[in-house]
C-alpha cells in the first residue's frame, strides 16, 4: 500500500510539474517566437513548415438537400464530416492537388480532385448520385453501425474538438443502440457507459455511480436539468454523453458530481420529411407506444418542426408495483440566415407509478448480504394503492449567430419545472432475522425551478505559429422550491414467517404527521473560459477555469450565506500517430458548496466549498473509417477538505477520500455490418479520514471495485439482408451499503440478447433480458426483474 501510495503522488507531482510551468512558458514567450522548435517534430507538425490549406464545401443530395453525417477524406489521414446542413471543413491539408472522396455505409464513394491553395481555402460542392429518400433509406439500415460507434460532440468540451483532440475521457450511447437493445428505460441504455451503474433512488429519481461517485442525470443539451423525483424518458434522446471525473470547470456544481456529468442530447429537427410509429409490448403487461414525426415547414427548409411522444404502461414482477408514463416534446428550428438560427424545444413528462421499498438494516437483525432478506423474491409488505404522480416541465432555446468566419455566439436559455403532487415512499427496516418495522414518508406537495442563462462565444486565432480554439462563456442560476413532506412514523413490527397484512393507503394516511419545510432561493453568477493552444497540429494544451459566485438567501431561521469557487483544468494531448493515436493528461476539479455550520461553542464555522481534484493519463486509439475506437486511462480523484466532526462535537472541514481506478473501452467495426462495445472499470474508493476512526480505510459505499459490460451484434449485409444479432452484458462487483464495510449488496452478471429484422419501411426486434434468470439487487436492495422479454415493431414513413 505505501509504495502504490507513493506512485500516485509522484503522478500528482508529475503532472503539476509538466502541466503549470509549461503553459506558463509557452503563453508567455510564444508570442515573441522563442519556443518554435517545438514545431519541427515531423513535416506535418509546423503549419509553417509545409505548405497547408483548407477545403471548404457542401454535400447534397441529387435533388439538391444537404446530405448529413457523409464522411469527406484527403490523403494524408485527413477527414472530418458533414453536419446537419451538410457542410464540412478541413483545415491543415497539404497544399497542392488532392483526391477528396466522400464516402458513406451503404453508398458508394464520391471522389472529386481539387487545388488547395497555401494558406487559402478551395471550396466545392459534392453531388451524391442518391436522393434525399434514398439516403433517409441508407441511414435507416446501414448507417446505424457508424453512428453507435461515433464520439462527435459539441457539447464535452463546449467547442467542436474530436475525441482524439480532447483530454478527457467520455462515452457516448446512441439512440441505434437503444434500438438495437429494445431499450424502453434510461437504466438499460446507460449500462453501455463503462463503468456506468445504475440508480434508482427511493424518491423516484435516476442516476448513477461513476467512479465510485453517485452521479444525477442533470445535463440537457449542456444546460442544467433535473431528474431527482421524477426520471427521464429515453424517446426524446438522440444519445447520451457520459463525460468521466469531476467537470465543475465547464458545467459547474450544480450538474457535474465528483464522478462525472451524465449530459441527455435531444432529438432535433432536419430537412427530410419523416415519421415513426413504434410499438413495444413484453413481460408484465408492457405496452408502450411512440411516435417521431419530422416536418419542414418551408419550402426553403428554413423553418423545421420535430415532435416526439410517447405513452408508457407497466407493471412489476413484484407482488406491488406499477409505472404510467406520458411525454411529449416538440422542437422547431428556424435558419433567419445564414448567420442566424434558433432551436427551440419543451418537454412535458408526467408519471404516476410506485417507489422502491427500501431496506434498511439494524445490527441486530444479523442481516448482512441482501440475499439474505427473508422474503419472496417477488414479495413486498405493502400495496400499490400508494402511488406517486409527478410532472416535469422543460424549456430550451438557442440563438446560434456566426460572428465571422472563425467566431460563434451561442445564447441559451433553459427553463426546468419538477412538480411532486405525492409521493409515497415506503421503508422496512430490518430489527431481527425474521422481524421488520414498516414504515412510509409522503412527500409533496413539492416543487422545484432552475432557470439558466449562458453565453458562450467560440473563436479561433493564431498568436505567431500557435492556433488558438477559445470559449469564453458566462452563466446565471438561479433556484427556488417548496418542499413539504409528512411522515407515519414506525407502523408496526411484523414477523414475516407468519400471515401478514400489507400495508394500504388508508392505513398510511391515518398516521401521517406533516411538515413545512421553508426553501430559500439560490443564484449563481459564473464566468468559465477555456483555451486550446495547438503548438503543432500533433500537440496540444488545454487551459481551463471557472469561477462562481454562489449566495442562499436568508429564510426563517436559517441565516443566508455567500461563497465562491474555483475550478482550474489543465489537459495535454500528443498525437503520437496523427488523427489515431493519442497520449494523453488532465488535471480536473469539481466542488460542493456547503452551508456554514453551527459549532458547539456558539460560535458559525463559515465553511469553503468541497474540491474535488482528478489527475489522469491515457491512451487514445481511432483507426482509418473509425473501424476501431479505443481508449486507456489511469485516474486518482481526491476530496481532502470534507467535513466530519471531532469528538468534542466540533465541524472540522478536514475529511478525505480518494478514488483510483483504471478505464478501458473498445469500440469496434472489424467487418462490415458488425460492431462491438466493451468496457472494463476498475476502482477503488476508500475514505481515508472521517469523523469516526474506525471506518477510515473502509470502502466508500456504493461504489462497486469491477464493472465490466459488453455488446456484439452483427447485421446481414447481402442473403437475408437486414436481419441481425446481439449478445452482451453486465458484471458488477458487490458494493457496500455503509461505511462500516458490514453490509454487502452482491456482485452480478446479467446476459441479454436480441434479434432483428431492419427495413427501410419497417422494423421488428425482440430481445430477451437476464437470459440466466439472475437474482440480483441494486444498490438501494431492490430486487430487480428476473428473466423478461420485450418485442418492437417500427414502421418509417
Amino acid at each position: 500500500m505505501e509504495t502504490g501510495s507513493t506512485c500516485l503522488k509522484n503522478l500528482q507531482k508529475f503532472c503539476a510539474a509538466l502541466f503549470l510551468p509549461l503553459t506558463a512558458a509557452v503563453l508567455f514567450l510564444s508570442p515573441f517566437g522563442v519556443i518554435p522548435a517545438l514545431g519541427q517534430t515531423s513535416d506535418n507538425d509546423y503549419p509553417s513548415k509545409q505548405p497547408m490549406g483548407t477545403i471548404k464545401g457542401t454535400v447534397v443530395t441529387r435533388d439538391g438537400l444537404p446530405a448529413i453525417a457523409v464522411t469527406i477524406s484527403v490523403s494524408g489521414g485527413h477527414s472530418t464530416r458533414s453536419d446537419r446542413d451538410g457542410n464540412f471543413t478541413m483545415e491543415g491539408v497539404k497544399a497542392g492537388r488532392q483526391t477528396v472522396i466522400a464516402t458513406f455505409v451503404g453508398l458508394r464513394p464520391k471522389q472529386q480532385e481539387v487545388l488547395v491553395p497555401i494558406d487559402g481555402t478551395v471550396e466545392l460542392q459534392i453531388i451524391l448520385s442518391e436522393d434525399a429518400q434514398t439516403l433517409q433509406e441508407v441511414i435507416v439500415t446501414g448507417a446505424g453501425e457508424e453512428k453507435i460507434l461515433d464520439k462527435s460532440t459539441d457539447y464535452v468540451a463546449r467547442m467542436p474538438l474530436s475525441n482524439l483532440e480532447n483530454p478527457q475521457v467520455y462515452s457516448v450511447v446512441s439512440k441505434e443502440l437503444m434500438k438495437e437493445q429494445v431499450a424502453v428505460d434510461i437504466g438499460e441504455v446507460v449500462r453501455n457507459a463503462p463503468g456506468s451503474v445504475p440508480q434508482v433512488y427511493a424518491s423516484g429519481g435516476f442516476g448513477m455511480m461513476i467512479r465510485g461517485f453517485s452521479t444525477g442525470v442533470n445535463a440537457r443539451n449542456g444546460m442544467e436539468t433535473v431528474s431527482g423525483r421524477s426520471s427521464l424518458d429515453i424517446a426524446n434522446i438522440e444519445r447520451i454523453e457520459v463525460l468521466k471525473g469531476p467537470s465543475g470547470t465547464l458545467f459547474g456544481s450544480a450538474v457535474s458530481s465528483f464522478g462525472g456529468v451524465v449530459n441527455l442530447v435531444t432529438k432535433k429537427p432536419f430537412e427530410t420529411a419523416h415519421t415513426e410509429v413504434s410499438y413495444t409490448t413484453g413481460s408484465y403487461n408492457l405496452n408502450r407506444l411512440t411516435v417521431d414525426v419530422n416536418r419542414p415547414l418551408t419550402d426553403d427548409k428554413s423553418v423545421l418542426f420535430r415532435l416526439n411522444t410517447a405513452v408508457n404502461r407497466q407493471k412489476s414482477f413484484l407482488n406491488y408495483g406499477f409505472n404510467n408514463t406520458f411525454l411529449i416534446a416538440p422542437s422547431l428550428s428556424f435558419r433567419v440566415n445564414e448567420r442566424l438560427t434558433f432551436l427551440l424545444d419543451a418537454e412535458y413528462f408526467h408519471t404516476n407509478n410506485t417507489r422502491m421499498v427500501y431496506n434498511r438494516f439494524d445490527r441486530a437483525s444479523g442481516i448482512t448480504s441482501a440475499e439474505q432478506i427473508p422474503l419472496a423474491y417477488n414479495r413486498v409488505l405493502f400495496k400499490d394503492d400508494g402511488d406517486a404522480k409527478t410532472t416535469v416541465t422543460k424549456f430550451f432555446t438557442e440563438a446560434k449567430y456566426k460572428i465571422s468566419k472563425n467566431w460563434t455566439s451561442s445564447t441559451l436559455f433553459s427553463f426546468v419545472g419538477e412538480e411532486v403532487d405525492h409521493s409515497y415512499q415506503f421503508y422496512q427496516t430490518w430489527t431481527a432475522p425474521d422481524s421488520v418495522i414498516r414504515s412510509v414518508l409522503v412527500y409533496g406537495p413539492i416543487y422545484n425551478n432552475y432557470l439558466n442563462v449562458q453565453e458562450n462565444v467560440n473563436g479561433q486565432f493564431y498568436t505567431g505559429f500557435l492556433k488558438h480554439n477559445l470559449l469564453i462563456g458566462v452563466n446565471y442560476r438561479y433556484t427556488k422550491g417548496g418542499f413539504n413532506n409528512a411522515n407515519t412514523g414506525n407502523i408496526d413490527t411484523v414477523g414475516v414467517y407468519g400471515p401478514v397484512t400489507d400495508v394500504s393507503k388508508r392505513m398510511v394516511d391515518a398516521r401521517l404527521v406533516e411538515t413545512i419545510f421553508p426553501q430559500a432561493s439560490q443564484q449563481t453568477i459564473s464566468a468559465y473560459a477555456t483555451d486550446v493552444i495547438n503548438f503543432t497540429d500533433r500537440f496540444s494544451a488545454m487551459l481551463s477555469l471557472r469561477v462562481d459566485r454562489f449566495e442562499r438567501k436568508e429564510i426563517a431561521t436559517t441565516p443566508g450565506y455567500k461563497q465562491t469557487a474555483l475550478a482550474p483544468k489543465l489537459g495535454l494531448i500528443y498525437q503520437v500517430w496523427k488523427d489515431r493515436l493519442s497520449a494523453f493528461a488532465n488535471y480536473m476539479s469539481g466542488f460542493q458548496n456547503l452551508a456554514p455550520s453551527n459549532q458547539p461553542d456558539g460560535t458559525l464555522l463559515v465553511l469553503d466549498p468541497v474540491n474535488a481534484n482528478q489527475s489522469e493519463a491515457g491512451v487514445k486509439l481511432e483507426t482509418a473509417a473509425k473501424k476501431v475506437s479505443l481508449t486507456l486511462s489511469y485516474y486518482r480523484i481526491v476530496i481532502d477538505n470534507a467535513t466530519r466532526i471531532n469528538t468534542d462535537g466540533f465541524t472540522v472541514q478536514d475529511g478525505k477520500q480518494v478514488s483510483k481506478g483504471a478505464e478501458f473501452e473498445l469500440l469496434a467495426n472489424p467487418v462490415p455490418g458488425m460492431h462491438l462495445l466493451a468496457g472494463y472499470v476498475y476502482n477503488d474508493n476508500r475514505i481515508v479520514r472521517a469523523s469516526d476512526p474506525t471506518i477510515e480505510g473502509n470502502k466508500a459505499i456504493n461504489a462497486p471495485e469491477n464493472v465490466a459490460n459488453l455488446w456484439v451484434s452483427y447485421t446481414f449485409q447481402h442473403a437475408l439482408k437486414g436481419l441481425g444479432l446481439g449478445f452482451g452484458g453486465n458484471y458488477v462487483d458487490k458494493s457496500f451499503g455503509f461505511a462500516d464495510n458490514v453490509f454487502s449488496v452482491p456482485s452480478y452478471t446479467v446476459l441479454n440478447a436480441t434479434a432483428f429484422y431492419d427495413q427501410p419501411k419497417w422494423r421488428l426486434g425482440f430481445k430477451l433480458n437476464n437470459i440466466g434468470n439472475e437474482r440480483y439487487w441494486d444498490a438501494w436492495t431492490a430486487p430487480q426483474a428476473p428473466r423478461n422479454f420485450a418485442v418492437n415493431l417500427t414502421l418509417r414513413f
